[in-house]
């Protein structure tokens, strides 16, 4: 995920060092301001973002750390704020696969049950367990993944239910895609996850992740909707675009450079569709590290990880095999960062990212309001971490 840092955030942090008054505090977000700004001023054009939201949690400090950079859109519409909201995309994950571990610890249902237990309309899945929904070891395809489901997505307003996006990679379907192996991402695992949130709960996955999460935590700028966001979240929305033309998104070349900022949800559902801050995000991360968000049986499952490379189950990453998937969280090992937890979810339209750095306790999430072909969050996050380890903080 995180390549080598770009060269002209490098030079920017180098040279933006704040004067020899100014205090460790003061010098961290000068320079942390100063990547951020080099960040949209390189990647305005070639990533068509127009704005990028940071937010710091250190140990033991009453507030986070907020910055920002650039407007709220192309058109202009201001500064972006600290609290505008952004989608999180596959960070939703983590909220899906928490409440199928706080059900399981109040004894509602195992991980270890399959979709047969709980989803019997899916006879091609009955073998298949919870765990190896959320660790991405099912062998299920992403119905994202399909062709039929880019066909179907005509605007952003298309509507889909989850056995419609479910029944994309259903195998009993004609030219179903073929089984995966190993570990393989599938947008599909979360979204029968979501349905048997419902199906164990007997409430809607939206009312389940606001009672057990956003309610509790005080995550008052965290928002999901199964489908259209109301006007009064929308309108603090920062825009989003589409500007990927990789290989694979030729059926979504219609979207580019749309905002995504208005767009019908439902495609994302339990799998990626909560809308927040970069500060919620931190705060989520802390409970869902740490504090007492999960029994300590139901956190060893969640940091369980199994090895992107094969899916098979690894006690920690290491510069061999630098990437592990838990249940909705991943494990990184870089050189220059250590191991650390992460995650980065991506919708239509925005990134957000969160890192969890364990040996020092800090936190930091950070969104950009677009979509690339070629993402380089990495080398801003790099260049964020060099200016926190400057200053003694990680």
């Amino acid at each position: 995920m995180f390549g080598r840092v770009g060269a002209i955030i490098v030079l920017a942090l180098l040279q933006g060092a704040p004067a020899l008054a100014a205090t460790s505090d003061e010098a961290l977000r000068a320079a942390m301001q100063q990547s951020l700004n080099s960040y949209v001023t390189t990647y305005a054009k070639p990533e068509h973002i127009s704005a990028v939201s940071l937010s710091v949690s250190l140990p033991g400090a009453p507030q986070n750390i907020n910055l920002t950079a650039g407007q709220r859109s192309w058109q202009g519409g201001g500064p972006v704020a600290s609290d505008d909201l952004w989608q999180i995309g596959s960070n939703t994950k983590a909220f899906t696969a928490a409440a199928l571990l706080q059900l399981e610890a109040e004894g509602k249902l195992s991980i270890d049950q399959t979709v047969g237990d709980w989803l019997p309309q899916y006879p091609a899945w009955k073998s298949v367990t919870i765990r190896r929904l959320l660790d991405m070891t099912s062998g299920i395809q992403g119905y994202d993944n399909v062709p039929a489901m880019a066909e179907a997505w005509t605007t952003i307003h298309r509507r889909f239910t989850p056995e419609q996006l479910v029944g994309f990679a259903d195998p009993i379907y004609p030219n179903a895609p073929k089984p995966t192996h190993g570990w393989n991402y599938s947008n599909t695992n979360y979204m029968l996850a979501g349905m048997i949130i419902e199906r164990a709960s007997g409430h809607s996955y939206a009312d389940e992740i606001k009672r057990r999460f956003f309610v509790p935590l005080g995550l008052t700028n965290t928002f999901y909707s199964p489908n259209v966001y109301p006007k009064s979240v929308t309108d603090r929305m920062v825009s989003g675009y589409w500007a990927n033309t990789g290989p694979g998104n030729e059926a979504l070349a219609r979207f580019l450079n749309q905002d995504m900022r208005l767009s019908d949800m439902s495609w994302a559902g339990a799998a990626g569709g909560i809308v927040s801050t970069p500060e919620d995000l931190t705060r989520w991360a802390r409970a869902l590290y740490k504090g007492d968000l999960l029994a300590a049986k139901q956190r060893r499952e969640l940091m369980s990880i199994v090895s992107v490379k094969n899916g098979q189950p690894i006690a920690v990453t290491s510069s061999s095999d630098p990437q592990g998937f838990g249940l909705g969280v991943g494990q990184a090992t870089r050189p220059k960062l250590g191991t650390y937890w992460y995650y980065q979810g991506e919708t239509l339209g925005y990134r957000m990212v969160y890192v969890w750095f364990p040996k020092s306790d800090v936190v930091l999430a950070v969104g950009v309001n677009s979509q690339p072909t070629d993402n380089h969050i990495g080398d801003l996050l790099e260049g964020l971490w060099t200016a926190l380890h400057r200053y003694g903080k990680v």
